[in-house]
């Protein structure tokens, strides 16, 4: 069929067929199909939505577009975790080797910065010599010897995501439930996935503030990827403060490190990393039970197997053999840290998260445009819960800077997006609701 009468049944509301979809995106790939159509269908499905078999045949097609791993004889169940961006969010770090240690393979790729949010590809280019794009013989050589390896899209994964995706941002379609849901899948089914997670946040502090709209795409998501053949749930979790107690991309690595050497029991992070580890550990098949899988994340990280098997990943990975061990020598540091004082006394009781995400790009450790390079030194640290009883002049904060200019502008961002109240507010817990279908 023409492409234009494929636009046309779409905009007229009509349900396209699994090989109209996968014409379309055939000559999308092939460049057949013209921007101003592919534009043009984007617009028809934003206003006209597609059903969820719509979705599934939009999301293979996308798949299929490019290469699809496999991971015949690994041996192990192939399992990743998808967020939908934070400020402060390293859970990936951490959860990699967490559920590698309990017997999953995790080939977990991940993006970069978008926005106010930080990517964990930008994270890992902390470490000298890591290697986020290797070819994929070193990608196999991580998985088999670290059972996970955290890296970039190639070109040759879900091309044809790349050439919608950049028109959608140019088009006002970004916003588009169905456009996500196969944006996000076709990227993650290309990685040869089993079984997979999803992180989806709402809040302050994410793409998707109100809960009732994280909790649509969380379903969309879940219903799709089940449709596609790979088991998977979704939690709901809150984004209005920073998850992490910092934001910035050396920081949060070294936040990592300190994380799997257990130095961050009782937070909000742990309360999050592990929840998302027992789920994937039920979603994979090696438990049944909630409880038990959650008490396997605790003991792998207890044991320190989690932390061997993340700088083993580094290693493979082109990073230092000891990073484990000397994580502040080989992590950069900026010249200028500067606490943020509290300017009365009282209780945490607010924070604007987007705009601490915004601060960090602001110092350099986010980009503006495209091209910009990332100052992995550069971010903020020592974040205080919301709930805590602060006096004045006690810091709330710190900011890392490369100038003492730019590390004052920072501080006072920082303390206009902190509300202080005289009583304890009432902080509702890291994780919502747990979608399933």
């Amino acid at each position: 069929m023409l492409p234009q009468e494929i636009i046309r049944r779409k905009r007229d509301g009509a349900q396209l067929s699994a090989d109209e979809i996968s014409g379309f995106i055939k000559g999308l790939s092939a460049e057949t199909i013209s921007e101003g159509q592919v534009a043009a269908f984007a617009m028809a499905v934003f206003f006209q939505g597609m059903e969820p078999d719509e979705i599934v045949a939009l999301t293979l097609a996308m798949r299929d577009s490019g290469e699809v791993l496999r991971w015949d004889g690994v041996g192990k169940p192939i399992a990743d975790k998808h967020s939908t961006g934070g400020v402060g969010d390293n859970v990936s770090l951490m959860l990699a080797p967490i559920v590698a240690a309990c017997g999953l393979a995790v080939p977990m790729i991940s993006g970069r910065g978008l926005g106010h949010t930080g990517g964990t590809l930008d994270k890992l280019q902390s470490i000298p010599g890591y290697d986020v794009m290797p070819d994929n013989a070193t990608f196999r050589r991580a998985v088999d010897e670290a059972a996970c390896a955290i890296i970039g899209q190639t070109g040759d994964l879900a091309p044809a995501d790349k050439r919608l995706y950049a028109i959608r941002d140019v088009t006002a379609t970004v916003e588009s439930i169905p456009l996500i849901t196969a944006s996000i899948l076709s990227k993650k089914l290309a990685a040869g996935l089993e079984s997979l997670v999803l992180d989806v946040k709402f809040g302050n502090g994410a793409f998707m503030a109100k809960p009732e709209d994280a909790e649509a795409l969380a379903r969309s998501l879940v219903r799709v990827a089940n449709g596609a053949g790979v088991r998977t749930t979704a939690l709901l979790t809150d984004m209005n403060e920073p998850l992490a107690d910092c934001a910035g991309n050396a920081i949060e690595v070294q936040n990592a490190v300190d994380f799997l050497k257990g130095l961050k029991s009782g937070s909000r992070l742990e309360e999050v990393t592990l929840a998302l580890g027992a789920e994937m550990l039920i979603n994979a098949g090696v438990e049944s039970d909630a409880s038990i899988a959650l008490d396997r994340c605790k003991a792998v990280l207890s044991s320190g197997e989690a932390a061997e098997i993340f700088g083993r990943m580094v290693h493979v990975l082109g990073g230092p053999s000891d990073f484990m061990e000397k994580a502040e020598h080989y992590l950069p540091q900026a010249p200028v840290i500067i606490p943020v004082e509290a300017d009365r006394d009282g209780y945490l009781a607010s924070a604007a998260t987007r705009d601490l995400g915004l601060c960090v790009v602001s110092l350099g450790g986010g980009r503006q445009r495209p091209s910009d390079a990332i100052d992995h030194k550069v971010g903020l640290s020592g974040f205080k819960p919301l709930g805590t009883k602060i006096s004045k002049g006690e810091p709330i904060a710190y900011v890392h800077a490369n100038d003492p200019d730019a590390a004052k502008r920072a501080a006072d961002e920082v303390k206009s997006c902190y509300g202080i109240g005289d009583k304890k507010p009432v902080i509702s817990s890291a994780i919502g609701q747990r979608i399933s279908s």
